[in-house]
């Protein structure tokens, strides 16, 4: 399980993301990655309601962001998706409250 430092996550976002339709079937099942990653990499909160309130596809790339919610509002785990690799290239802990000082 890769935990994406925070340069290494802005690296796989582009600055105009397009909304998933979470209607739609994901690319993969990412399940069994989300299952394996460390409750340490979870930074003490509660992932395993397995919410995924939003999804966005990073135009230009291959990826795809998921984001699973947890207990606190704004922060999700996010799950790089490598869509035609069939694979989770990482993870990582997106703070919102942190980042922008949102309460």
């Amino acid at each position: 399980m890769r935990r994406l430092s925070d340069e290494e996550f802005k690296a796989t976002h582009v600055p105009e993301p397009e909304p998933v339709d979470l209607d739609m079937a994901p690319p993969f099942d990412f399940w069994e990655y989300f299952e394996a990653i460390p409750p340490e990499h979870f930074g003490g909160h509660d992932f395993s309601e397995g919410r995924v309130p939003h999804a966005w596809n990073m135009p230009g790339t291959a990826l795809q962001h998921v984001l699973v919610e947890c207990e606190t509002p704004n922060v999700f785990l996010v799950l790089v998706l490598d869509v035609p690799g069939g694979s989770v290239a990482g993870h990582h802990l997106l703070d919102l409250n942190r980042l922008y000082g949102l309460t």
